[in-house]
């Protein structure tokens, strides 16, 4: 027999489901403000695993994710230990934003301190109570508002071969070889031994049923690849479809903004996920008070990952986000060449 798992003070012996509140503030009207954490502790051994999302509080697919996630899998089907915390930031949440009260981005306050501000205390919270406690997780994040992402994993394969594994287990049509952002909760878990993959799908303050069932299936996936979950059988009700199947994506290790060259009103000719080849024509921009197009041209052959959703672009408004591998072009383009961004963390480049 197991021994109970323990958090927040709480035991939850093996084969239970609880849900463990962990205090975090008050708001200035002395409404207390939680961090309740979800706890399915498995009779059988296994490792620990965490789910987390909304980070940043205006990414909302994840929050699904996650209750679709714990609808669809018993403790007692399970080896180890799931940690599911489906709101992060609960301030944002509240307030529809990505940050907290005081405009501090949470996923930049990693490992945070217990005495700092409000989001290094919150980041201390999570990464001691939760990621530290766990050896992998999967961190849920969508684009920024008026953007939309593709489903995809970021990771950094060459830090940790584990990383890529589970990354191309967990399905997605894109894997980013992404380097990790100082403060951010993965380089955090990492520095701590932990392997995280950031999940990127769908739009801020938006359902994308596309993008919340890519991450059911994939973190079903992942469970089924570590041994927590022993066949599609242990899924309850039935979903995701074929968690088992394995789904070979672009494994991508550069990427680049493809910015607007003049102001107007973008009409777009490619959708996310769509292939594009060097030079083609991806978009045009038209002036309402002026004849002729100004074309938008994809720099290099690749898979449009992100591309922004409103028509109304200004010079240098970011529009498409293109990624690509070395094996994609006959000139290899190794991440870090000089005139591609390098893919980063669960944030957009601006």
């Amino acid at each position: 027999m197991r021994q109970s798992f323990t958090i927040g003070g709480q035991s939850v012996a093996p084969g239970e489901r609880q849900i463990v509140v962990l205090p975090v503030s008050k708001l200035s009207n002395h409404t207390p403000v939680t961090l309740p954490v979800h706890v399915l502790h498995g009779e059988r051994p296994g490792p620990a695993m965490f789910i987390t999302a909304a980070i940043h509080g205006d990414e909302l697919n994840g929050v699904e994710i996650i209750r679709r996630v714990l609808r669809t899998i018993a403790p007692g089907n399970i080896r180890g230990t799931l940690l599911a915390v489906p709101v992060v930031n609960a301030y944002g949440f509240i307030a529809r934003s990505r940050y907290l009260p005081d405009r501090r981005d949470l996923n930049r306050a990693f490992p945070g301190s217990p005495n700092g501000s409000l989001a290094s205390r919150l980041a201390h919270l999570l990464l001691n109570e939760v990621v530290k406690r766990c050896s992998l997780g999967v961190d849920l994040h969508t684009a920024s508002i008026h953007r939309v992402n593709l489903p995809q994993i970021r990771c950094d394969t060459r830090r940790s071969p584990r990383s890529r594994d589970l990354a191309l287990a967990f399905g997605a049509q894109v894997v980013l070889d992404s380097a990790e952002r100082a403060g951010s909760l993965r380089r955090a878990a990492r520095e701590a031994g932990v392997d995280v993959l950031v999940y990127e799908g769908g739009e801020g303050l938006r359902f994308d049923e596309f993008a919340i069932q890519a991450g059911v299936d994939g973190i079903a996936r992942v469970m089924l690849r570590t041994g927590m979950l022993e066949s599609p059988d242990d899924v309850d009700d039935g979903h995701p479809a074929h968690p088992s199947s394995t789904r070979q994506g672009l494994l991508a290790n550069a990427a680049k903004w493809v910015r607007a060259p003049e102001g107007g009103v973008l009409r777009t000719r490619k959708r996310i996920g769509d292939a594009v080849s060097e030079g083609e024509i991806i978009g045009v921009i038209a002036n309402p008070y002026e004849e002729g197009d100004t074309p938008v041209h994809s720099p290099r052959r690749g898979i449009i990952v992100g591309a922004t959703t409103l028509p109304i672009v200004n010079m240098g408004d970011a529009l498409f986000h293109i990624a690509w591998s070395a094996e994609m072009t006959a000139k290899p383009a190794p991440r870090g060449e000089v005139d591609a961004e390098p893919v980063m963390d669960e944030d957009e480049i601006f």
